[in-house]
């Protein structure tokens, strides 16, 4: 779950997510050849191809699966075969990194069979490399980098250039809230890749590699030449860039208040500038910031529906979460999943 900066991670910038009490398990064993079968419990389609030859398909859930054994063969790693079988409690197409949890129990598994040690920053590189040219998604390295790497009890700030990670505790008293609008998304087929596409337009007018080398000063001086579009999408990244960095300021200095405003603002220039809410996703972030004990809200994720996020104080949980819900399904019809979060940590092995 991204507790703020969306989409700059594919411009290079910082995000400041946290691995969350939710997951994809896989109970696998090794096989003799060098087939990989997966079962999963949640969809009728198993997983089976062979790792000494395998194609990419039209969609489905294997391809990512396969898009993890082709980006680890690729980068020099030997693979054994296993089978197994998956199940996962993460919602799809909810923001909430479902592919990447996938992908990285995925890399996990290869690496328990084939007796590789676990490298969190290249299995993360893995796993969007996977994403962008395996499954046609033009993603960052976000997800899969906190889903790998995450840390309990904690958020990580991480600089996406660099994937220096840094932990950032949330402000005594609060709680993250997670609430489903039920509406989806998929990257493949969203206006995703538009997006990105947008802001490599913007950084090459502006003669620089990623937009998070955009300084605020030169952007006032020529932002006026750019078409309104794609201004208002480089303006979100700058911007965006700017309150990470100062909600890690705001959780440093204990200031809930401060958070809570910047996780707002954030939800503004997503919904204004970048164009990625809906309006399930508006709705819920006005119903949570409505609420007594509630401090800022926003969605979290690509857009596009999925979920959105509070801070709330911890006292006020039980009764936030029933009156989000009612007021939501009484606004739109739609009975959303409502609840309370915990910092994790990211991809391991249970005994």
């Amino acid at each position: 779950m991204n507790l703020i900066g969306e989409h700059t991670d594919y411009n290079d910038g910082f995000v400041l997510p946290m691995a969350i009490d939710r997951a994809v398990w896989l109970a696998l064993r090794p096989r003799d050849d060098s087939r990989v079968v997966v079962v999963s419990l949640d969809r009728e389609e198993p997983v089976d191809f062979d790792l000494s030859g395998f194609e990419r398909e039209a969609g489905g859930w294997a391809e990512y699966v396969k898009g993890m054994a082709r980006m680890m063969i690729d980068g020099g790693r030997p693979l054994s075969g296993w089978e197994g079988v998956l199940a996962s409690d993460v919602p799809i197409g909810s923001g909430l990194s479902s592919s990447a949890a996938l992908e990285m129990a995925i890399g996990r598994a290869f690496c328990s069979v084939s007796d590789l040690a676990f490298d969190g920053i290249e299995m993360a590189r893995w796993g969007q490399r996977a994403e962008n040219e395996w499954v046609g998604a033009n993603t960052g390295i976000m997800d899969q980098a906190i889903c790998a790497n995450g840390k309990a009890d904690s958020a990580l700030l991480i600089d996406c250039r660099s994937l220096e990670m840094t932990p950032a505790v949330l402000p005594r008293g609060t709680a993250i809230l997670i609430m489903d609008t039920m509406t989806r998304h998929s990257h493949a087929s969203s206006g995703y890749n538009e997006r990105r596409e947008s802001c490599e337009r913007a950084a090459s007018f502006f003669g620089v590699d990623r937009l998070r080398d955009l300084g605020e000063q030169t952007f006032r001086e020529r932002a006026s030449q750019l078409d309104d579009v794609t201004r208002r999408r480089a303006r979100h990244v700058l911007t965006e860039n700017a309150r990470v960095l100062a909600a890690v300021d705001a959780m440093a200095a204990d200031d809930a208040v401060a958070l809570g405003r910047l996780m707002n603002e954030s939800h503004a220039s997503l919904r204004d500038d970048f164009e990625v809410t809906n309006d399930e996703l508006d709705i819920m972030a006005r119903i949570a910031r409505e609420q007594p004990g509630c401090f800022g809200a926003r969605m979290t994720g690509g857009g596009f529906g999925g979920c959105a996020v509070a801070l709330i104080e911890n006292r006020v949980v039980g009764r936030i979460e029933s009156a989000i819900s009612a007021a939501y399904e009484n606004e739109t019809g739609l009975r959303p999943e409502v609840f309370v979060t915990h910092a994790a940590d990211g991809a391991g092995i249970e005994d």
